[in-house]
């Protein structure tokens, strides 16, 4: 069996794009946009945000998408840095969910290494503290892989609207057009990957991931067990 089709695995995924989708709701009606709203996004509800082929093919083979959060910037309180603060806020919400696992998994003892991939060999004393360990780590990974993912700087990724505001104003056709070659580019990098073996976009995303799950190391030898 597919380990992505592990009830741990499945539940982390699903309570990823849910956060992730629902903090890019709710940024755009703080700052002004009701259309996501209206559009029945700003919920935690997972089934307002499914995509039925993107959340098959995360079932398949671990890689997929939601449905995009529809967002009139014209409506933002602040068009350049209101779109990028939107755009902004589904990474930094699968960083606190990535945080927050750490914390519960430090909270329970699980977490004794140095190294930042240890973490995937946590074990529990009995099943259900197995599960638990299992989805807290689940959780870290696929939050912290959708957040370094989406921080890829080509669109329609989160990345190229949050880099937007300090493009030049010289360069911003050629980026603009770079933009619409967006959808692409992000689908020639992965063929790439993964029939020549670049791995562009794998370590893109292994590169973040690997930095913050050292910077959690870091934090949890420097704090004091209570």
């Amino acid at each position: 069996m597919s380990s992505f089709l592990n009830p741990t695995f499945i539940i982390a995924i699903l309570v990823a794009i849910t956060v992730h989708e629902w903090a890019h709701a709710y940024a755009a009606y703080r700052l002004g946009d009701n259309t996501a709203k209206y559009a029945g996004r700003l919920t935690l509800n997972p089934l307002a945000h499914l995509d039925p082929l993107g959340a098959l093919m995360f079932v398949v083979v671990g890689f997929g998408w939601a449905k995009p959060v529809p967002v009139d910037p014209r409506n933002l309180r602040n068009y350049k840095w209101g779109n990028t603060l939107v755009a902004l806020a589904g990474p930094v919400s699968n960083l606190i969910v990535a945080t927050i696992a750490m914390v519960l998994l430090e909270i329970l003892g699980r977490h004794t290494s140095n190294s930042p991939m240890s973490l995937l060999s946590a074990q529990g004393d009995s099943t259900a503290m197995t599960l638990a360990i299992q989805l807290l780590t689940s959780s870290i990974f696929v939050n912290l892989g959708l957040m370094a993912f989406n921080l890829l700087p080509i669109a329609p990724l989160d990345g190229s609207k949050i880099l937007e505001p300090f493009i030049p104003l010289h360069l911003q056709d050629l980026y603009d057009e770079a933009m619409r070659r967006g959808p692409m580019i992000l689908i020639l990098l992965l063929v790439a990957e993964h029939f020549v073996g670049i791995p562009i976009i794998s370590g893109w995303v292994m590169g973040i991931m690997e930095f913050v799950l050292t910077g959690f190391v870091l934090i949890t030898t420097i704090i004091p067990a209570s």
